[in-house]
């Protein structure tokens, strides 16, 4: 897949609520993922394991009540960046908290490698 199918794959996967199943299809084994802020487990997770581990944590601890996803903005032949919005419930607490963070994602070989999220 080159830039525009991987970064469109990845912003429907997110619409749809297939993010589960395009960390395997849309990432390299050894992708690196790293957070702007430590959340308790560190800002970076490195390999497919690790990221599937941030999934699994998010969806344990939160309830996305309402999301929207922009883009992709590609840049360059390597690069593309998504927006993300959402209302969250944190199931501990039952805080709602509304979001916002741009995700920046690098792409090598057909697959993402890194990913970068700002917030």
């Amino acid at each position: 897949m080159d830039l525009k199918a991987i970064a469109g794959e990845l912003v429907a996967g997110c619409r749809e609520g297939r993010e589960a199943a395009n960390l395997t299809r849309l990432y390299a084994p050894g992708a690196v993922s790293i957070e702007a802020a430590d959340m308790g487990n560190g800002r970076e997770a490195v390999g497919l394991d690790a990221i599937r581990g941030k999934h699994d944590w998010w969806a344990d601890a939160m309830e996305v009540l309402e999301s929207e996803v922009t883009g992709p903005m590609l840049h360059g032949d390597d690069r593309f960046a998504v927006i993300f919005r959402m209302k969250a419930r944190e199931k501990a607490s039952g805080e709602i908290r509304d979001m916002q963070e741009v995700g920046v994602y690098t792409v090598a070989d057909g697959k993402i490698t890194r990913e970068e999220f700002f917030y």
